[in-house]
């Protein structure tokens, strides 16, 4: 654990650098990479171990970005991402208690509902209290201080991952991924095992989305709902392999630059492409890049090949 917290902290250091090594482009782009590594990363904390498949990421994010919003005038910098944070972990709170009894299609089904619901709710309390959909953010931080705050926060998400994955609550949630009623005949509180691993996943999705909601000038329900969002998340994880921190990282990496590169070249195809791919991802890599046995994999190719060199002597 030392040495896992000393290469983190290594890594913030040198990343830390980045708004005086990088273009505003590439800077931008850093930023996405670290967002998806946040998202993702936490979501595989709670659905990765316990197999309950979320997707409320889209509303989690949107209520963290709304709460940028709604309260950019009356707090500083540091709180309102924890409010963010707070307020997603809440709205989680409620929700699992009402549906983690659900497990499979039903729950991930009734996560992207409770999605549209908070978004349609948002956008009738808008119209009909405030006389507007949407809000214009004036006074926002630099892009070096989200820089700063994106890259804390994706740090954050891996050490929790890394400090959950060692403690009970870790061992519990993975009960639950593999036997949720073998684990509850083990003792396990399974009810409050997933609710705080939720809320804690969730945490994290509202803080996200506190933060990058300065990177719009004008935050509406459409926007700062984007189901897009919780789907890539969801498509990162997988792709990365959810059982780990690391494929989740390498995955959020990958795919924001190859997304990036095919939204410039082909617009209007980018997202057919990027869903061809998590089909073969779950064909062909189930477990994700994490599951991969490299070493093994090369050292076969090698030994093949020394062998097929011996047979042709």
């Amino acid at each position: 654990m030392k040495t896992f917290m000393s290469l983190v902290a290594a890594a913030g250091i040198v990343l830390a650098a980045g708004p005086w090594v990088f273009s505003d482009f590439w800077l931008s782009l850093a930023m996405t990479c670290m967002m998806y590594s946040a998202l993702a990363v936490s979501w595989a904390m709670f659905s990765g171990t316990t197999r309950y498949l979320s997707l409320a990421t889209s509303a989690l994010f949107g209520l963290g970005t709304y709460t940028t919003a709604m309260a950019m005038q009356h707090l500083p910098w540091p709180l309102l991402i924890i409010a963010g944070g707070l307020v997603s972990a809440l709205f989680a709170l409620l929700v699992g208690a009402a549906v983690l009894h659900l497990r499979g299609t039903y729950f991930a089904v009734l996560t992207f509902g409770l999605g549209e619901l908070v978004r349609h709710s948002i956008t009738y309390t808008e119209k009909s209290v405030f006389g507007t959909v949407g809000r214009v953010l004036t006074e926002v931080p630099s892009n070096e201080t989200l820089y700063w705050t994106m890259l804390a926060l994706a740090l954050l998400a891996i050490v929790t991952y890394k400090l959950v994955s060692a403690s009970r609550l870790g061992m519990a949630m993975r009960g639950i991924g593999a036997d949720e009623q073998r684990a509850a005949t083990f003792g396990v509180n399974t009810r409050a095992t997933k609710l705080i691993g939720f809320a804690l996943s969730a945490w994290f999705a509202g803080a996200v989305g506190a933060a990058m909601a300065v990177r719009w000038t004008y935050i509406d329900p459409h926007s700062a709902f984007s189901p897009l969002i919780g789907f890539q998340t969801v498509l990162i994880a997988m792709i990365g392999g959810a059982t780990t921190w690391r494929g989740p990282v390498i995955a959020a990496i990958g795919l924001s630059l190859l997304s990036d590169a095919l939204r410039l070249n082909f617009p209007h195809a980018y997202l057919i492409i990027l869903g061809v791919l998590l089909i073969v991802c779950v064909l062909f890599i189930p477990g994700g890049i994490a599951s991969i046995q490299w070493k093994r994999l090369f050292g076969r190719n090698h030994g093949g090949m020394v062998a097929g060199h011996k047979e042709a002597a």
